[in-house]
């Protein structure tokens, strides 16, 4: 079977990581394999912005914790070390789609590299807070932008679920 479809076909949204950091190297490599996803007309209008720093990851976890309406205590981010954020400009009518492109690449890119990834939602509600907007501006980010998700990397702590059966009647062929 071809790699890329054995990654499509064996990728799992991971719900309990290891907490040891990723070789950066690894990251890097996840990271431009969603800066290679196709985008609305090319344009390339979606950002990443990449946490390994435990003291925000924490602060984001919680920020999602919250909007998410869980209880206290309970970690969205499922322990994983690294918080990938696809963000869109937020004038760019593709910018969900373009976003959701550089998701799905990263996540099948960690597959390939034997780690761990899930999609947690909630980017645009956080990237709407006052705190969030700040640290893209100390980073340096100009302009408007919409959180898309989160690509929540790292080391799969326990077995990698099986996947679900594929339901039936979903093909349509016209030929």
């Amino acid at each position: 079977m071809n790699e890329v479809i054995r990654a499509i076909k064996e990728r799992r949204s991971i719900r309990k990581f290891k907490p040891d950091m990723p070789e950066k190297d690894d990251i890097r490599q996840v990271i431009e394999a969603g800066l290679y996803a196709a985008s609305g007309m090319g344009t390339q209008k979606t950002i990443v912005v990449a946490v390994t720093d435990k003291k925000l990851r924490d602060e984001l976890s919680e920020s999602n914790r919250e909007i998410g309406g869980w209880k206290e205590g309970f970690d969205p981010f499922y322990g994983a070390p690294v918080v990938l954020i696809v963000l869109a400009k937020k004038d760019l009518v593709t910018g969900v789609n373009d976003g959701s492109l550089v998701i799905g690449n990263m996540m099948l890119a960690a597959q390939s590299l034997d780690l761990g990834s899930i999609w947690i939602h909630r980017a645009k509600e956080e990237f709407e807070m006052p705190e969030y907007e700040k640290l893209l501006k100390d980073l340096g980010v100009e302009g408007e932008w919409e959180g898309i998700g989160h690509c929540l990397l790292g080391y799969v702590d326990g077995e990698t679920p099986e996947a679900a059966e594929r339901k039936d009647g979903r093909v349509f062929w016209v030929e």
